[in-house]
């Protein structure tokens, strides 16, 4: 179901960007760490680490062969970058996609039994109710999820993202981005209604089992369970092929392209995305093997 997968899945694919982690010590107990992987050729090197957007704080996921790949690396690519300093730009673009007239009352979006649910949400946004009934309704799922994970303890600058563009920032390297942020959320703009609502009927389900499917989720990722991942993508995403379209297999083909187009220039790079893009069948490492580049595994 689609609202199991705004429950567990979002995180990894690196668009609603938010996540409950294990306690610190779960790398601990874990076998290898998140999954790395290596493209190369003679004179180029690529990078494939798949991440989680937020944590909480004092989360262990760094290993020393991951440490090995960071310093060796001279730049960092991300899904996109998000101007922290300048918060105006995103809310922009949120503002100009996210907001229309005509739009049926919010409360009409979701099933009567779960209205009350709705209202509960909206109510801890500090937002005028007005507002929401002029919100897209991906938008007003993005508003209400964002409560949500406030209230579980995580935070954006413990994410894997935001350590790593600290990291390559602070040693002078550069970070690119693979997509705009107007780009990622117009993937969700041009969803169904349909889709859209089902979003939204995720963003307000109860926040204990939502730490539960992230905490399932998470202890994937931490010992590097790639297999898992993937396999719960293709059970979330099958009722929806236009999310799966949208938010997976169109994104990935572009990815895989760029990093087609990067081998041709000498250089070591580390590209970090939602790790739901780096596992099943339609990942980015399946697509570059169907074109003939050879992916090792290094964690």
């Amino acid at each position: 179901m689609l609202s199991k997968l705004i429950r567990r899945g979002l995180a990894a694919l690196g668009l609603a960007t938010m996540a409950i982690a294990p306690t610190a010590t779960a790398l601990a107990r874990s076998n290898s760490g998140p999954a790395l992987w290596q493209v190369s050729d003679k004179d180029t090197t690529i990078y494939l680490f798949g991440t989680i957007h937020l944590l909480p704080k004092d989360s262990r996921w760094r290993t020393p062969k991951f440490e090995k790949a960071v310093e060796g690396s001279q730049s960092l690519v991300l899904e996109t970058l998000i101007d922290t300093a300048n918060p105006q730009q995103l809310a922009g673009i949120m503002a100009a996609l996210g907001f229309s007239s005509g739009l049926p009352p919010i409360a009409s979006r979701v099933p009567a039994d779960k209205r009350a649910a709705l209202e509960a949400a909206i109510a801890k946004t500090q937002i005028p109710r007005p507002m929401f009934d002029r919100m897209e309704t991906w938008a007003a799922s993005f508003t209400l999820l964002g409560v949500q994970f406030q209230t579980l303890g995580v935070e954006g600058e413990q994410g894997v993202e935001a350590v790593l563009r600290q990291s390559f920032t602070a040693a002078g390297k550069p970070v690119g981005q693979l997509e705009t942020n107007q780009e990622q959320l117009t993937f969700f703009d041009r969803l169904p209604e349909d889709a859209q609502r089902q979003l939204l009927e995720g963003a307000i389900e109860n926040p204990v089992e939502m730490k539960k499917q992230f905490g399932d989720m998470l202890q994937s990722w931490l010992s590097g369970d790639v297999d898992k991942i993937g396999n719960s993508f293709n059970r979330d995403l099958q009722s929806s092929p236009e999310l799966r379209a949208a938010l997976l297999t169109r994104r990935n083909f572009n990815w895989s392209q760029w990093i087609e187009r990067r081998m041709a220039q000498p250089g070591t790079v580390m590209v970090a995305v939602g790790a739901g893009h780096l596992a099943g069948e339609s990942s980015v490492q399946k697509y570059l093997q169907s074109r003939g580049y050879k992916v090792k595994r290094l964690q």
